[in-house]
């Protein structure tokens, strides 16, 4: 996709500044400002599904992340946002989540986030031999070190820590 030009490209640059300060109202005002016509490109939907997870408002941010996939489906970041809001929406859950994840990692093999999303969910649903193999995928693909710290510090992979305490 092409990128924002001037002056989009500064009320974009704004937002994020403003979403970095912890300031949403104003960075939510920054993004009124863009082109309406440019208000679904991805970087665009990017900072405003940021906006709607710090705000905790799942249910924005799930219809933000649906968006994003469909602008944007070579995007990584969209499929995980879907999936992270959709653990949290009413009517979603960890299932949920799971199934409309675990699709993406075939589309993005190299990405470790997919596979380490996938082990938490695993792990939070009780298949724990799941969790492991998708943990040992992440681990491959981002190495120990990265996932061991990450994993050591996520509630959700807690019926593995000692497992993961001698990575």
């Amino acid at each position: 996709m092409v990128p924002l030009g001037p002056p989009d490209a500064h009320f974009l640059s704004a937002a994020f500044g403003w979403f970095e300060l912890g300031n949403l109202p104003e960075a939510k005002a920054e993004l009124e400002r863009i082109t309406p016509a440019l208000r679904q490109h991805p970087q665009v939907l990017e900072i405003r599904w940021l906006i709607h997870a710090q705000e905790k408002n799942w249910e924005e941010a799930l219809v933000v992340a649906c968006a994003l996939v469909e602008a944007a489906p070579q995007r990584p970041s969209g499929w995980l946002h879907r999936a992270y809001a959709l653990r949290r929406v009413k009517g979603g859950g960890l299932q949920a989540a799971w199934d409309v994840l675990l699709p993406a990692f075939d589309k993005f093999p190299g990405e470790p986030t997919i596979a380490y999303n996938l082990a938490c969910y695993a792990c939070k649903m009780g298949g724990l031999d799941e969790a492991r193999q998708w943990l040992e995928r992440a681990v491959k693909i981002a190495g120990k070190a990265n996932i061991k710290v990450m994993a050591l510090n996520d509630d959700d992979l807690e019926p593995l820590w000692g497992e993961i305490k001698r990575l």
